[in-house]
């Protein structure tokens, strides 16, 4: 008797379990081998899904972007918030996204490293990926400006603003090991504060 394979649910296996090798022992540690192994499956079973392990990274980072801007999409579509309120439960989600998988940043990170010196862009690659929540960012900016919330103050340096607040967050944490963020939680706070119309 055959088996019959899943293939969209086993993909989404091995990038699950490949997230976590990733996370544990760092980009460079993993190999093609250690995912086929983690997933119970042979290297050329693994090579029908994936041609090769910075493929399987790529994946896995989209994966965990998907699913974040799921959550922070299921914020905005919240009615009983303003776009204050919006704001400041889409930063402190991501903040508190980013200390749950603080390692992975740091892979991240090495990633980047390694992606520059093949003479890629890096900041290409980070925007891609980030592009969608910046949207949102400057989507409940103008939001709020229009029901009068907030102060009418360029809306592309304001969404900078925060964004770059959220970036000093990854730094902490994948750079400086500080699991304490939360000074970053407030100076966001403290931008809304000023942005907001009294």
């Amino acid at each position: 008797m055959a088996i019959v394979v899943e293939h969209d649910k086993r993909r989404v296996e091995i990038l699950e379990k490949s997230f976590d090798l990733f996370c544990r022992d760092g980009y460079e540690d993993v190999t093609f081998q250690k995912i086929a192994d983690a997933c119970g499956i042979t290297r050329t079973t693994l090579y029908i899904y994936f041609k090769n392990k910075k493929e399987i990274f790529a994946w896995s980072i989209k994966q965990f972007t998907l699913d974040l801007e799921k959550q922070l999409l299921a914020i905005v579509k919240d009615k009983s918030l303003s776009s204050e309120q919006c704001i400041r439960a889409i930063c402190n989600h991501i903040i508190d996204a980013e200390q749950e998988n603080h390692a992975l940043f740091g892979v991240l990170l090495s990633y980047l490293l390694q992606i520059k010196k093949t003479g890629e862009d890096p900041d290409e690659r980070v925007r891609r990926r980030t592009v969608r929540m910046r949207h949102l960012l400057s989507t409940l900016i103008i939001r709020g400006q229009n029901a009068g919330e907030f102060k009418k103050v360029p809306v592309k340096d304001v969404e900078e603003l925060i964004y770059t607040l959220l970036e000093s967050a990854i730094f902490r944490l994948a750079v400086l090991n500080q699991n304490d963020i939360s000074s970053v939680k407030a100076s966001i706070n403290l931008t809304l504060d000023s942005l907001l119309e009294r």
